[in-house]
């Protein structure tokens, strides 16, 4: 299931419908929530209950918005000393958006085999993209790349899929 949104085409000032999925909309609370955290603090289930309280939460996969945001919020020390090799300058040093990305990214990595690697920096990027800065997304890209050869190195090494038009 899927919810449209409208959004305005930067280039041309069009108003636009675009579809996203229930996870899509997940993640995007789940980093709402990560980034309330960092910037605020707060227990988990406050902030759960606080992003509940919005309007477009129906349109949410509940059960991943609440396995990543607290998984991010409970193993976030853990997650942060995978990430920083990868990293050339210190965590606190990033962005509290992109930080927040690449907690969930690495999550999403580690704890969830069932959703390829690609697809996970593909959602990442384009989270950097719509709430980061102007040049956040490539960055995420680059460390969240290094991360899936590390933490999924069968998947990251397989050669990628050729689609054959007819």
């Amino acid at each position: 299931m899927s919810s449209a949104v409208t959004e305005i085409d930067p280039s041309s000032g069009n108003k636009t419908e675009k579809y996203k999925s229930r996870r899509r909309i997940a993640r995007e609370f789940a980093l709402q929530g990560i980034y309330q955290w960092q910037v605020a603090g707060g227990a988990a289930s406050f902030i759960e209950q606080q992003l509940r309280e919005s309007e477009e939460f129906k349109h949410v996969d509940g059960k991943h918005f609440v396995h990543v945001l607290h998984g991010v919020l409970q193993h976030a020390e853990e997650l942060e000393k995978i990430i920083l090799p990868h990293l050339d300058r210190a965590l606190n040093e990033l962005s509290p958006v992109e930080s927040a990305i690449l907690l969930l990214g690495t999550f999403e990595l580690i704890h969830h085999p069932e959703i390829p690697y690609r697809a996970i920096i593909n959602e990442a990027i384009e989270l950097a993209r719509t709430y980061g800065g102007s040049d956040g997304y490539k960055y995420v890209n680059g460390v969240l790349d290094k991360l899936a050869i590390q933490l999924r190195p069968v998947e990251a090494t397989m050669p990628k899929t050729v689609k054959h038009r007819p």
